[in-house]
């Protein structure tokens, strides 16, 4: 935990708190994504607040700011938002997906974003391996839809889901009119997931290529492979 950090945590009883030496040359690296454009959006608040809390553990973040990402299939791989997405997806470490529940499920705006990240790119693995937290925030009472089907997403994704995650209930209540988490049991629950993010992928990061490596992948060829999968029938 660093001292500088705690300074803009006034909920944060940082004696409290222990995060495992780094062992690798650089701090964790851990891209966040939110699933609404409101101006007020209480996924980003949610997400900004994480933020915080893992740059205080020592992380390094990033947000990516979903305004002007195109539908999937409606602009190109090269568009500037999905070029950005998928650089940040492959400079992570570990990620914090946050989505409101609309619907019973996830929002499209958050959905977009997935549908944006292919298992694969060129050989390399935008998502494999990566650590994953996952986080809803209701506009009623508790519900666990967005969570879980966040975990099913990123399972699809071949990422390490941890297993803490957190549901903000009637969300307007629990941040403040600048935009700050109040002190709450549910601030406490996201302060443990931020905690657990940070230890797992301290852990497995450096053995992410031994985690992630197959059998079936290496007995078959990527030329093999892309030949099986995308073949057409006459």
């Amino acid at each position: 935990m660093t001292d500088a950090g705690l300074t803009d945590l006034p909920n944060l009883q940082g004696e409290h708190l222990t995060v495992r030496p780094q062992t690798a040359g650089h701090a964790p690296r851990i891209l966040l994504l939110y699933g609404s454009l409101r101006e007020r959006s209480y996924s980003r608040l949610l997400i900004e607040e994480a933020a915080r809390l893992l740059e205080a553990f020592g992380a390094e973040t990033r947000i990516f700011d979903p305004h002007g990402l195109p539908l999937p299939d409606d602009g190109d791989a090269d568009h500037p938002k999905v070029a950005e997405l998928r650089e940040l997806s492959f400079w992570s470490e570990g990620q914090v997906w946050c989505s409101p529940e609309r619907h019973g499920n996830i929002t499209g705006v958050f959905k977009s974003q997935i549908d944006w990240l292919p298992l694969s790119i060129g050989g390399m693995r935008p998502t494999q391996g990566r650590t994953l937290a996952v986080m809803q925030v209701c506009g009623g009472s508790q519900s666990f839809n967005v969570v879980n089907n966040l975990r099913i997403l990123g399972r699809w994704m071949r990422m390490v889901t941890i297993p803490n995650q957190s549901s903000v209930p009637k969300a307007f209540n629990e941040f403040g009119e600048s935009g700050r988490m109040k002190a709450s049991p549910f601030y406490d629950r996201v302060v443990d997931v931020m905690e657990e993010l940070m230890k797992f992928t301290l852990l497995l990061r450096d053995q992410s290529d031994y985690l992630t490596d197959r059998y079936s992948e290496r007995v078959e060829s990527p030329e093999a492979l892309s030949s099986r999968v995308n073949q057409r029938s006459i």
